[in-house]
C-alpha cells in the first residue's frame, strides 16, 4: 500500500493546519513507522526538524544530504557539526563517479550551473534524492519548507503527494521566519553561521549571492535568473 492509497490528504491537512510542527512529527512517527526520512540542505528550517526528532522526540531518523560538491565549505563544516552532535544517522547521496570540483568539471564541463541550470540540479540533486528516497525504501519525507519563503510556496499543504506517490510532509508550513528563529533562540538550536553573514538561505556557493534588507528571503538564490526552485519541489 501507498502512501497514495494510505492517507486521506484532504482531513489531514485540515486536522493539521494548526499544529504545531512537533505535533506533526508526532503523527508522523505513529503512523509511518518505517521508511520515514527527512531531506536537508542543513538551512536553519531543516536544523529546526532534526533537533525536534533527535531531541525532542528522541525518534532519529535517516536524514537525505545531497553533496553537490559546490556547498560552501561552512556548510560542509555544519554538517559534520550537526552529525557530531546530535548522533546523526546521515546519508549522503552524490552525483556517481565525480568526487571534486575538477572532477565534475572535466566530465560535465566548465560553471555548468551557467550553461544549463536544469542539468546541473538533475545531476547534483534531483537524481541523487530520487536515488536515495528509493534505496532508503521511503514511505514519507520531510522537508523544511515554509510557505513565506516564495510566493510558489504560498499554498503549500503541510501534506502531499511527490511524484512516486510518496507522502511528502512539511511541518513547517504555516509558519514564519520570524517563528523558526524564535524556535532556535528558545531551544538554543545551533545553524549555519553563514545565516548571520546575509544567506538566509543557503545554496550552492557559486550562485547563491547576500540578501539584502527588504528583499525576498530566497532571493539570493539563482539571481538574476527566473528560477524560484532547483526541480526538488516541482
Amino acid at each position: 500500500m501507498t502512501a497514495s492509497t494510505a492517507f486521506d490528504l484532504a482531513s489531514l491537512n485540515q486536522e493539521f493546519e494548526t499544529a504545531s510542527p512537533t505535533e506533526i512529527l508526532a503523527w508522523s512517527i505513529q503512523n509511518i513507522p518505517t521508511g520515514l526520512v527527512q531531506t536537508s540542505a542543513f538551512n536553519v528550517d531543516d536544523i529546526i526538524l532534526t533537533h525536534i526528532f533527535y531531541s525532542v522526540l528522541e525518534h532519529p531518523v535517516p536524514v537525505i544530504f545531497l553533496d553537490t560538491l559546490y556547498h560552501f565549505p561552512e556548510t560542509l563544516e555544519f554538517v559534520a557539526k550537526v552529525k557530531e552532535i546530535y548522533n546523526l544517522d546521515l546519508q549522503t547521496y552524490k552525483t556517481p563517479d565525480v568526487d571534486s570540483r575538477e572532477a565534475f568539471t572535466a566530465k560535465f564541463g566548465d560553471a555548468l550551473w551557467d550553461t544549463d541550470i536544469a542539468k546541473f540540479h538533475d545531476i547534483t540533486k534531483i537524481e541523487p534524492l530520487l536515488r536515495g528516497l528509493d534505496e532508503l525504501n521511503t514511505v514519507a519525507w520531510i522537508t523544511g519548507r515554509r510557505r513565506d519563503q516564495a510566493v510558489t510556496r504560498a499554498t503549500m499543504p503541510v501534506f502531499e503527494l511527490d511524484g512516486k506517490g510518496r507522502l511528502k510532509i512539511n511541518p513547517l508550513a504555516t509558519w514564519t521566519r520570524k517563528q523558526s528563529w524564535a524556535y532556535v533562540a528558545e531551544h538554543k538550536v545551533i545553524y549555519n553561521p553563514l545565516h548571520d553573514q546575509g544567506y538566509p538561505s543557503i545554496g550552492d556557493e557559486p550562485i547563491t549571492t547576500k540578501v539584502a534588507d527588504g528583499e525576498d528571503e530566497r532571493a539570493g538564490r539563482w539571481r538574476g535568473s527566473e528560477k524560484t526552485e532547483c526541480g526538488i519541489h516541482i
